[in-house]
């Protein structure tokens, strides 16, 4: 029978090397205790209700399904679901959109173990932990005006090559109109050009490749 004091953690992530990290890190701490650990977003879930762990480690990118979409299905059944996102991307968008989601933490896979251990602690005490240069990202850009969600779509069909007129058929728009998005869309990237653009949106995490 497990120690009630001990704090169970569930990893979730699709890389065996890091799940075999996170094991031998958690496995060691006297107050701590690791579940099966899930490579999906279906495994995360279906091992969340079996287990109804004290503290997450999410990845955000999962073969499935995102991290973010995973973290917003737990929390739909277990709104005091305690989840940090654990991850190699340090986009503003994505940590924006991951806390709007009820994420506790947000850390970066590179963050010293002992450092980790402290988030997962605090995490479980009841707390938010933000990094400091997870919250240097995220305060680099407040006040600015992010894109819409037609913006969006229209930065994404760019990235993927597709000239104004492929653009414009695919998401039933003019060609003026679709200039007029690109024109804005740099405006509020601060970038002089398309291919800026799509570099500073794929960096901050507002599109992906």
């Amino acid at each position: 029978m497990s120690d009630p004091a001990c704090i169970r953690v569930l990893s979730v992530d699709d890389h065996p090397l890091l799940r075999q990290g996170i094991a031998v890190m958690i496995e060691s701490q006297p107050d701590m205790t690791l579940l099966p650990q899930a490579a999906t977003s279906r495994e995360a879930i279906i091992l969340f209700r079996e287990h109804r762990p004290d503290v997450t480690l999410m990845d955000l990118r999962l073969p499935d399904l995102g991290g973010i979409e995973t973290l917003m299905a737990i929390r739909d059944e277990f709104p005091e679901a305690r989840i940090v996102m654990l991850t190699t991307f340090e986009g503003d968008v994505e940590i924006q959109r991951a806390l709007a989601a009820g994420a506790r933490g947000y850390v970066l896979k590179n963050t010293p173990p002992d450092e980790l251990l402290q988030v997962i602690r605090q995490v479980h005490a009841g707390k938010k932990r933000l990094p400091a240069p997870i919250a240097a990202r995220l305060a680099e850009h407040i006040g600015e005006e992010s894109l819409s969600k037609r913006e969006v779509e229209v930065l994404a069909c760019v990235a993927e090559g597709n000239r104004n007129q492929d653009v414009a058929d695919r998401l039933n728009i003019s060609e003026e109109t679709v200039k007029v998005h690109i024109k804005h869309i740099m405006e509020k990237l601060g970038a002089k050009d398309r291919t800026q653009a799509i570099t500073i949106a794929i960096r901050r995490g507002i599109i992906a490749l």
